[in-house]
């Protein structure tokens, strides 16, 4: 074999062990989490519409600054004029018979003008200018504007942290769903695998007249539902399975490596969830921004009540002899229409208003908060409290097994004790599932759903 052949074997045989590996693995929570983040049309509409805020703020920034504007014009005009000349001609005549020597007497004839006089001008042309208004005092309208502007970017931001955190959260439902529905589809196959068994066992000892009719009968009763408890748990897992799909933007996931999984040890204190509750929920930046909304609100208008003072200038574009002007305007509103009290003690009742909002907002996350931890150490506490049941149901399906060997026991009792391990080891990862989705509650509570992750890693439990 050639060295260029055997570099191509090598590359050939490393790129199949990787793909194997690839599909042996699955999809892991974090890279359907990174899936979603940059796939999810939730995700993306609530960064379109902080990216929308950021750029208007961005925008207004000069705002209060001079403006510059340049103007040209082209015009064209027809002027027509009509002279009545008759009162001039009396005038003359008058003034000539007042003479001391009338002009008549002097045979010196009088000027004449046409009794009517018709003017016309017309011409075209073209004028340029160039124009500036600098506004030098507005009584802080214009600081109060692009305040209110960055508050609500400041709004949006929140919105889209709080669909962030909801998003996780509900990954983390249908992720670990999957995998609940999967373990529980995967219990009772294996069960109906068992009862199976010791059904085609006793249809054997019946024909050996080992077993009477009814305990037949019971055996298939027991496979049959046996048989409908594990299709139903495979079409509970196949359509689990596709909400995952459909959440991640593929077609279909394979197997999710990342398993079930519960802390035995108890997670932090509750204070350290309260404090990072009230540092970083999203609900609380957006009442502070809402609170911003309102200051700044009441600022503006408090400052169209102040006198307001430009500059301005304009200069006409011409090589010489151009015109232009210059000066400074100071514009006071006396008296408006408009009751400029009851605006002022609107605003003032807005911002009232938030501030009772931010303290309901407070008391309720911290309820909330509370909530969600005890729900958590609830779930942990009973997911222990399922390990003497498994421990239990296993050695009675080891002592059920002996005993059908032996002739001591029944194939009845054996399925049984088929059927309630599974039942015991579905409710255990069911517990686990509740413990992972109250943890995941817990974070999106504290504004912390970015770390469950690291919870996931720092779990001494898996349920696989």
């Amino acid at each position: 074999m050639t060295p260029r052949r055997r570099k191509l074997c090598i590359w050939l045989l490393l790129a199949a062990c990787g793909s194997a590996q690839a599909q042996t693995s699955g999809m892991s929570f974090e890279s359907a989490l990174a899936r979603v983040t940059n796939g999810s049309d939730q995700l993306a509409a609530a960064q379109a519409g902080l990216d929308s805020k950021v750029l208007q703020a961005r925008a207004l920034q000069g705002l209060g600054g001079p403006v510059v504007s340049l103007s040209a014009s082209a015009y064209a005009y027809n002027l027509n004029l009509n002279f009545n000349l008759d009162p001039v001609n009396q005038s003359l005549a008058q003034i000539g018979q007042q003479l001391a020597i009338p002009l008549q007497s002097l045979h010196i004839p009088l000027p004449q003008f046409p009794s009517n006089y018709s003017f016309n001008r017309s011409d075209t042309g073209t004028t340029q200018s160039v124009s500036a208004v600098w506004p030098i005092y507005t009584g802080g309208a214009n600081e109060a504007a692009r305040a209110f502007v960055q508050a609500q970017a400041d709004e949006a931001r929140a919105d889209a942290d709080k669909t962030g955190h909801e998003v996780a959260t509900l990954l983390v439902q249908r992720y670990f769903g999957a995998q609940l529905a999967a373990k529980a589809a995967t219990l009772r196959q294996a069960a109906l695998d068992d009862i199976a068994q010791h059904d085609a066992a006793t249809a054997k000892m019946l024909a050996a007249g080992v077993v009477s009719r009814v305990e037949r009968l019971q055996a298939q009763a027991a496979y049959e539902e046996a048989r409908r408890n594990a299709k139903k748990a495979q079409s509970d897992a196949e359509l689990a399975a596709v909400a995952v799909a459909h959440m991640v933007n593929s077609s279909a996931v394979g197997p999710l490596s990342t398993p079930l999984f519960v802390l035995t040890q108890p997670v932090e204190p509750m204070a350290h969830f309260l404090d990072n509750a009230l540092a970083r929920h999203p609900g609380l930046a957006k009442v502070a921004a809402k609170q911003a909304q309102a200051e700044q609100l009441h600022h503006g208008q408090e400052g169209l009540r102040k006198p307001q003072v430009f500059a301005f200038g304009q200069r006409e574009l011409a090589m010489r002899d151009a015109d232009w002007v210059g000066g400074v305007s100071v514009r006071w509103t006396l008296f408006d229409s408009v009751d400029r009290d009851a605006l002022s003690a609107a605003s003032i009742k807005q911002i009232e208003q938030v501030a009772h909002t931010e303290r309901q907002a407070r008391s309720d996350i911290t309820l909330l908060v509370e909530k969600n931890w005890r729900t958590l150490e609830q779930a942990r506490q009973q997911f222990l409290a399922t390990e003497p049941g498994v421990v239990l149901a296993k050695e009675v399906l080891r002592l059920r097994t002996a005993a059908l060997r032996a002739g001591t026991g029944t194939a009845l009792e054996l399925m049984d004790a088929d059927v309630n391990l599974a039942k015991v080891e579905t409710e255990r990862a069911q517990v686990a599932y509740d413990y992972v989705y109250a943890l995941a509650n817990l974070l999106e509570s504290c504004g912390l759903s970015e770390q469950f992750s690291a919870y996931a890693s720092r779990a001494d439990v898996r349920v696989d």
